[in-house]
């Protein structure tokens, strides 16, 4: 008796956490509503990859008003050693950032398989990262690094432990087709941006302002 009282409690609390996910998505894509109302300034993530990734978000870094999106955490991957000069140099003048290391999801090569099981070590040791900064955006353009920081961003707002909006930008390489990581985030981001006009017709939810990176 005790333990079909367990069961049926476990099957209600699960039941209640399918349809808050279904829903969440369903207000995101469909209903489109991402407002964010905040009386200062937003507590900001940035998702940095490497090489060209981190590149075109710190060109975006460079026209945010810094005095609304502070504090701001930096992610990267724990053996990304250039992206961490790079960010210095774009944060010289600023003092309100930190940086916080993950492991990365994929490295260069790495099987998919294997890949499974380093993305699921990533996202774990990604959540107090989120839980304890308790962003109010994340700002992300395609690197794997992002992919945990997103998914655990979205399960903790479908807990009701975060309300946090999630932007992504798509590469500017991408001309034709969306990344991996936009394939998957197009589902639960707040916001898709593409920058070629032609990915509006690949991502039913994109939105196109030019060439922002």
């Amino acid at each position: 008796m005790a333990l079909e009282i367990v069961g049926a409690i476990l099957f209600t609390i699960l039941l209640a956490f399918l349809l808050r996910v279904l829903y969440l998505i369903y207000e995101i894509t469909i209903v489109n509503k991402c407002e964010l109302t905040r009386p200062k300034s937003l507590r900001t993530i940035l998702c940095i990859g490497s090489g060209g990734h981190t590149t075109e978000l710190l060109r975006l870094v460079k026209n945010l008003n810094k005095k609304k999106y502070q504090p701001r955490v930096y992610i990267l991957a724990d053996n990304d050693v250039s992206s961490e000069v790079k960010i210095h140099e774009t944060e010289k003048e600023q003092s309100d950032y930190t940086l916080s290391r993950i492991p990365r999801s994929r490295n260069v090569q790495q099987s998919y398989f294997s890949s499974v099981i380093s993305t699921l070590y990533a996202t774990l040791c990604t959540l107090p990262v989120i839980y304890n900064f308790k962003p109010d955006v994340i700002f992300c353009n395609g690197p794997g690094t992002c992919i945990p920081v997103c998914v655990v961003a979205f399960l903790l707002r479908c807990l009701y432990l975060l309300d946090c909006r999630i932007v992504f930008i798509e590469s500017i390489c991408r001309v034709r087709t969306l990344s991996l990581t936009g394939k998957i985030l197009q589902f639960f981001a707040d916001i898709v941006v593409v920058q070629w006009p032609q990915l509006r017709d690949v991502c039913f939810r994109a939105k196109y302002f030019g060439r922002l990176t």
